[in-house]
């Protein structure tokens, strides 16, 4: 174990503007994200579709933000609030 928080972790990764990744690589990071096991969305009947909209409009609001991991060499999407 390295000590660090989840916090720390996450200040380690370097942000990544949305609009610099190809359309096509966000929607299928964004499709992995909405599907992933424990995630909920709350709303029943809630298409795939559907969640992707939400997820790209709070990139563009500000809400989320993609973040590189250089330790884990990863991307994942972490919410801003």
């Amino acid at each position: 174990m390295s000590g660090e928080t989840p916090d720390e972790r996450q200040e380690a990764g370097i942000e990544i503007p949305f609009v610099r990744i190809d359309p096509e690589t966000l929607r299928r990071m964004i499709e992995e994200f909405v599907t992933r096991d424990g995630a909920d969305w709350g709303e029943a009947g809630c298409t795939l579709e559907d969640k992707v909209r939400q997820v790209l409009r709070q990139l563009r609001d500000g809400e989320v933000k993609v973040v590189y991991d250089q330790r884990t060499q990863t991307a994942n999407l972490v919410s801003c609030g």
